[in-house]
């Protein structure tokens, strides 16, 4: 055994106690570990200020715009483009070296957000096709209601597309790969659920900004400003930009500086993902379905997909009815980012002790039971809004205004358990599966319900504005969501409970059998 090894298994004493729980990183790893987490922070501090944007452009600022654009931009915008894009990102991965590689998909993402904010936002009136040239199109098409605004707004929805993009492929693709390349397997273990908590101080630092730039905007308009929301867009395209170059520095330092510290990174020793088989879609298809198992895995994915889809949109479409100024819509995002944010910090430090201390049947039950019972009150406050009108009061409260709140609580307090309880229980079903089954499971269930959860909401949206045709809203069609939200949640229920079945059989079986 080598002097470094001796030291290694030596420092591992010190993790003990509250040290082990909290902090299990030696002191030579810092250089490490904390460019890791702070590049992870960076990311995901630009992910949310662009998914608020996107959101705040297309819901509250765009001409004939609305929640109900959503589901089509999903559907036939983002699904196609990214696609298109991982093409292309392979392509290039087969060109050029990692560093490069990483330096040209960054650039790419920042100099368009600088570029819309900077040029193209500010000539939205001459690019942009006219609200009477819109609202002719709607009428003279009606089934095509809620397209024209995303065609009539067609950088607005560019960047809704890329800011969707840039989670996938920077997160995904850039970061976890690097990450895996260069973190050896004793370190994963330990790095990696702290790379994921000192991330998520980014969705408060993220949160913090939106609100605050918003209000200076708002400030802005009272003095005079004619076009606040511009003024707002801009400083938050500056923190992008800040953070953007604090990323890049961070991954050209890790370059100069830990690649080359034989301490840290020996080429070859880092984690390595088990090889997915690249499977066509029938071919994913065909494995879940011959395997109960793993189809009840995949209704798991796909029904948090599915169901969260649904109720956010019509979500966003009663803050446009709360907040119709775009400053104060976008405010509202920043804070539902700065919950988030504090629920899955939360929710990561108490995960683990609930996962331990209780079945897997229990841990998996708290994502859906929550989801299921927020979305019924929020599901009934809408009926009763649109039975007595938005200018009801409930509790002394306007039932919009109710809505509102009820719809933050549910996609904060749902987001935050997915991120720290849903995605968990999802990997450990896995754990007790033949080592065939298990990679080919993860790729099937990535390929059909990973990207069916993700278009199945927009779909079913998308095809009900069609049949209906016109203006028709999403909160117009409440009975109707809330009965397939209703009925996928259950479905996700009995998945559960089917699921840990099988999953204590197996475990069990497993671990009954003697080792070799």
């Amino acid at each position: 055994m080598s002097t470094e090894e001796n030291q290694k298994r030596s420092a591992d004493k010190e993790f003990v106690g509250l040290r082990g729980m909290l902090w299990p990183i030696h002191d030579f790893e810092l250089k490490k570990f904390l460019p890791m987490g702070l590049m992870m922070l960076c990311i995901l501090f630009i992910y949310t200020l662009v998914r608020d944007l996107k959101d705040t452009l297309m819901v509250s600022h765009a001409t004939g715009g609305g929640a109900e654009t959503l589901g089509f931009l999903k559907l036939y915008g983002v699904t196609p483009s990214a696609i298109l894009f991982m093409i292309i990102f392979v392509k290039l991965a087969n060109t050029f070296e990692r560093e490069k590689l990483f330096y040209i998909i960054i650039s790419f993402f920042l100099a368009f957000f600088v570029c819309f904010g900077f040029v193209l936002y500010p000539l939205r009136d001459v690019l942009h096709l006219s609200a009477e040239t819109i609202s002719s199109l709607q009428e003279s098409m009606p089934r095509l209601h809620w397209v024209w605004p995303i065609i009539g707004n067609w950088s607005y929805a560019i960047f809704y597309i890329l800011s969707e993009l840039w989670g996938s492929v920077v997160l995904t693709a850039l970061f976890w790969q690097f990450a895996n390349e260069i973190t050896k397997v004793n370190e994963a273990k330990r790095f990696y659920s702290l790379f994921g908590f000192i991330g998520n101080f980014g969705l408060l630092a993220s949160g913090s900004v939106i609100i605050i730039c918003a209000n200076l905007a708002k400030n802005s308009a009272d003095l005079g400003v004619s076009d606040a929301f511009g003024s707002n867009l801009r400083y938050q395209m500056g923190a992008i930009i800040l953070f953007g170059a604090i990323l890049l520095g961070l991954y050209r330092w890790m370059n100069k500086n830990v690649l080359t510290d034989p301490r840290l990174y020996a080429p070859g020793e880092g984690t390595k993902k088990k090889s997915k088989p690249k499977l066509s879609v029938m071919e994913s298809a065909k494995c879940i379905i011959t395997s109960p198992y793993l189809l009840m895995i995949a209704v798991l994915v796909l029904a948090y997909g599915v169901s969260i889809n649904l109720i956010e949109c019509v979500w966003k479409g009663q803050i446009k009815m709360q907040y119709p100024d775009s400053n104060d819509y976008n405010a509202l995002m920043g804070k539902l980012s700065f919950t988030t944010g504090c629920i899955t910090i939360f929710v990561m430090l108490i995960g683990a002790n609930i996962l331990r201390k209780f079945s897997w049947r229990t841990a998996a039950l708290i994502t859906p039971t929550f989801l299921l019972a927020t979305s019924l009150i929020f599901f009934g406050v809408i009926m009763y809004e649109n039975k007595a009108g938005i200018e009801a009061n409930l509790w002394s409260y306007s039932v919009l205004f109710i809505a509102v709140v009820v719809g933050l609580i549910q996609n904060a307090f749902s987001k935050g358990v997915k991120y720290s309880l849903f995605d968990s229980t999802m990997q450990m079903a896995y754990i007790p599966l033949d080592q065939e089954l298990k990679v080919k499971g993860q790729a099937a269930v990535s390929i059909i319900a990973g990207r069916g959860g993700k278009s199945g909401g927009a779909a079913i949206q998308s095809t009900l504005l069609i049949i209906a045709g016109g203006g028709v809203s999403l909160s117009s069609m409440v009975n109707i969501l809330g009965s397939i939200v209703f009925i996928i949640v259950m479905l996700w229920i009995l998945a559960v409970c089917g699921l840990s079945t099988k999953f204590e059989a197996l475990t069990a079986e497993k671990e009954s059998k003697p080792t070799t």
